[in-house]
């Protein structure tokens, strides 16, 4: 059998599609292609990554592209390029071997996989000097010791069945001291002088910024408000936000927050601007609300595709990274004249030595200028220059599961800023996602240019989409949306839930393509896990459906959070989003029913200004929603019915007395 030649130029993938021209004869993830890898008797080169990869393109640039190079690929392996973002089913399977032979993971990731899918060598980035001899040692390894081979995927096969067993069974329960726990030891790692948390690389810690506004709403410590001041206001004043246009990038690579890795990922900004918005909500912080509202114009302004979201931005442009972004003194100058152009450089901490690379500065803000309306003008000009430089590239798949954190993220934001239009957005993306991704009854992963891929949802699209939908219902009283929050809930409960063991989760669904094993990642990585994920959901919906569902909901939520109680108990730096729905379930959670003449009623505003993160509000006329079911206003008043688990306050009729009974500021 004669290998095939390139065949990505067909794939719903950009990144795919950037290695369509190479010399290597890549192929995507089919049964064909592991077929030919058994005809032929070859092992697999298996190359997983994503478009907006910085080291991701290098590779492509030095190997991929390289004729040689290509010779030897072709000759000796089946070629298998994946995008992680569109299977992270496959991504988290060869990680695991990755991180298990290696130490340590990345992308692009280079495995080498018998023709079944058994990985026997792994790494990430290779200069192509040493790629070259990597592939050269694979295949006389593969045709002169094949025994060694055969055993080596063996004991990696049998290693990562072993690691998919998962978390032991039993574990603490879910309590006001569990969550206080993890506080304390998320709080021992923080770094108080910079921001953020533990030693560079530094991520933005999203989840545990939402998790610790939940704790200090829930224990009213100004502690854990405190660390996230703290770390918001670094990352809001560092070079991983950009300053003109709004927008973070995916890490700091210093502890400073100075330089960033420059990809902008929709994740990353969906996450930050949940809790940006949290923040100014919660405290009125004008940086926060600053934040908040430029990142929602990021997303809206530069990942906007219709109204779905896209998934990244490069971290390169012209093959040069960060170079979009990044200035001189000089070139401050020449688009701003010389008395702006010093102020500038003052204000952005532009230096003549620079912060970056060969004398260019990364734009920082440490303090707001006092002269605002020069600031706008030089911010302005600044981008109006910036749009002449090339840019960088977007990736624009759409992922199901990030447009769901979108969703959330934004119909949250239009209570924190009281900005209907993000609301509306919020409800056409989530429209534009059920119209197009759902395909014959199913979830399905991403798309391209409203053409949807094959990859099968995951349980983390299934989890974020529904609970974008709940809260779409919760602000609009929409039925439509809770409909479908449950379906998604229902399907997940059918398809991904661990039978065998009462509050796990698999990753895949159990009708989906089987892999060497079925993923089953409990962990919050950079965006919540798919198990936190439906935790958030099925608490969420328990109270908002009819009694026989939120029985069955409330027992699944309750089981999932039991069965990952170990996480908060060892892991809890690594288990943010699960620290943010243990703090919404041990208040509760808490509902607020409002029962009002009016949408628009001013209590019902007050109750979702003031609710702490995690609490269910509902309002409208009565037995809208089951919340509101047997309750009515008082006096002629719009009455407000606390409530925590089954057991509810008497009504108030004041946004004082609300606050009161929330246990929260006015």
């Amino acid at each position: 059998m004669s290998p095939a030649g390139n065949t990505l130029a067909s794939a719903t993938s950009p990144y795919l599609r950037q290695h369509a021209d190479n010399p290597v004869h890549w192929q995507q993830w089919t049964p064909e292609a592991l077929d030919e890898a058994a005809g032929r008797d070859v092992p697999i080169l298996l190359s997983i990554g994503y478009a907006a990869c910085h080291w991701c393109h290098v590779m492509a640039h030095e190997s991929f592209e390289s004729e040689d190079v290509a010779a030897a690929a072709n000759e000796n392996f089946v070629c298998i390029k994946v995008d992680r973002e569109e299977r992270p089913d496959l991504d988290a399977v060869y990680m695991n071997a990755t991180v298990a032979m290696t130490g340590q993971g990345g992308w692009p990731m280079t495995c080498f996989l018998t023709p079944d899918g058994r990985p026997f060598f792994c790494g990430t980035y290779y200069p192509k000097p040493q790629f070259l001899q990597l592939l050269a040692a694979v295949a006389e390894t593969w045709q002169t010791r094949r025994d060694e081979v055969e055993q080596a995927s063996d004991q990696v096969a049998g290693e990562l069945r072993q690691m998919a067993s998962g978390l032991p069974d039993g574990g603490p329960e879910i309590d006001p001291a569990l969550c206080d726990h993890a506080v304390a030891a998320i709080l021992r790692d923080e770094d108080v002088e910079r921001g953020g948390f533990g030693r560079a690389p530094k991520f933005p810690p999203s989840a545990l910024l939402e998790a610790l506004l939940r704790s200090h709403e829930r224990t009213r410590s100004p502690v854990p408000l405190a660390a996230v001041i703290r770390t918001g206001t670094a990352m809001a004043r560092g070079g991983i936000y950009d300053q003109l246009a709004g927008g973070f990038a995916r890490y700091s690579v210093d502890a400073d927050w100075v330089v960033p890795h420059f990809e902008k990922m929709l994740y990353d900004n969906a996450l930050l601007l949940r809790a940006y918005a949290h923040w100014g909500r919660r405290t009125s912080d004008p940086l926060a609300r600053r934040i908040a509202a430029q990142t929602a114009g990021f997303l809206l302004g530069d990942l906007a595709d219709g109204d779905m979201f896209t998934s990244a931005l490069d971290a390169d442009a012209a093959g040069v990274e960060g170079s979009t972004y990044v200035w001189t003194p000089e070139q401050l100058r020449e688009v701003l004249g010389e008395d702006d152009g010093r102020w500038a450089a003052r204000l952005f901490a532009v230096t003549d030595h620079g912060t970056f690379e060969h004398g260019i500065s990364v734009l920082q803000l440490p303090e707001d200028p006092d002269d605002t309306e020069r600031f706008e003008r030089v911010r302005t000009a600044l981008l109006a220059a910036r749009a002449t430089r090339v840019q960088p590239a977007r990736d624009d798949k759409i992922i199901t599961a990030w447009n769901g954190l979108a969703i959330t993220a934004l119909a949250e934001a239009s209570v924190a800023l009281d900005v209907p239009s993000l609301l509306s957005a919020a409800r056409r993306c989530a429209a534009a996602v059920l119209d197009l991704h759902v395909v014959d009854g199913r979830l399905r992963r991403a798309s391209l240019g409203g053409v949807v891929g094959d990859s099968a949802a995951i349980l983390e699209d299934h989890a974020t989409l529904a609970t974008g939908l709940l809260t779409l219902y919760q602000l609009t009283g929409e039925a439509a949306w809770l409909r479908g929050a449950t379906d998604l809930i229902d399907v997940a409960l059918q398809h991904f839930a661990d039978p065998d063991r009462p509050g796990r989760w698999f990753d895949t669904a159990d009708d989906a393509e089987r892999l060497m094993v079925r993923p089953s990642d409990p962990l919050d990585n950079a965006t919540p896990s798919g198990a936190s994920s439906i935790a958030e959901a099925l608490l969420t919906a328990a109270h908002l459906v009819d009694a026989d569902r939120a029985t069955r909901y409330g027992q699944a939520a309750e089981a999932t959070l039991l069965a990952h109680s170990p996480l908060l108990a060892r892991a809890p730096r690594s288990s943010g989003h699960w620290l943010a729905v243990a703090e919404a379930a041990v208040r509760g959670p808490l509902q607020v029913a409002v029962a009002s003449a009016a949408a628009d009623s001013e209590l019902l505003a007050a109750a979702r200004r003031l609710a702490p993160g995690g609490t269910i509000v509902v309002g409208g006329q009565l037995d809208s929603s089951p919340l509101l079911a047997g309750r009515d206003r008082v006096g002629g008043n719009d009455a407000a019915y606390v409530c925590r688990g089954r057991v509810c306050d008497l009504p108030v009729t004041g946004a004082g007395e609300l606050a009161d009974a929330l246990g929260v500021s006015v």
